[in-house]
């Protein structure tokens, strides 16, 4: 377990989806299904987080290079700009209690996101959610720095520019496998797997 304590950390590092937004990725296997006319389970049935993917969002790979690959994936033959409706429709607003959380914690230490995302996610949530954004002093996000989570060398860069200890940095992140890489890197992670997991953690810092 996760040992938190008033004091124990000097910046706060947190993964976007599903800490800080919600997200529901069946928004965007209904609106596909819905353009290409067939049911949603057959896109979920085919719908893997394969290489085109990591290289989409470490920037690798074009967008409409990317929606090609699935296009080929999926079996279903819509626009580019179909494709980003339904890319863009996962953000279903923000997690219970957030923004209530940050603005708190941001007046006793530095706020930072780490979030594993792509260029069109980016340009959506930066104008959707700029005002929950706006708490954070810099957003590291794989598709801008050519990392994602877990890698070493991804925490690694992140801890550098943050300028802190690793182990002085506390990173909230619903997937365990980045808990894990966190942890890997030194720094303090606390696995979110409920609302209430930031707030708690947060308390148990004395914030």
């Amino acid at each position: 377990m996760t040992s938190l304590s008033p004091g124990s950390a000097d910046a706060l590092l947190f993964d976007l989806g599903r800490v800080v937004l919600d997200i529901d990725f069946s928004k965007a296997i209904a609106c596909w299904a819905g353009h290409a006319g067939c049911q949603p389970e057959a896109i979920v049935a085919r719908y893997v987080r394969d290489e085109a993917y990591r290289l989409h969002e470490v920037g690798k790979i074009s967008d409409e290079d990317y929606f090609q690959s699935l296009r080929s994936s999926l079996g279903i033959d819509i626009s580019d700009a179909q494709f980003l409706e339904g890319w863009n429709a996962i953000f279903a607003g923000e997690m219970p209690d957030i923004a209530e959380l940050l603005p708190r914690a941001a007046k006793q230490m530095p706020l930072y996101v780490f979030s594993n995302t792509n260029r069109p996610h980016v340009d959506y949530f930066s104008k959707e959610y700029a005002g929950v954004l706006g708490h954070f002093r810099e957003l590291y996000l794989s598709s801008s720095i050519g990392l994602r989570k877990p890698d070493a060398e991804a925490f690694d860069h992140v801890v550098t520019s943050i300028g802190v200890p690793a182990s002085r940095i506390v990173f909230f992140d619903d997937l365990a496998e980045n808990v894990e890489g966190a942890r890997a890197r030194g720094l303090t992670a606390v696995h979110v797997t409920s609302p209430s997991d930031v707030g708690n953690a947060l308390r148990a810092l004395g914030i």
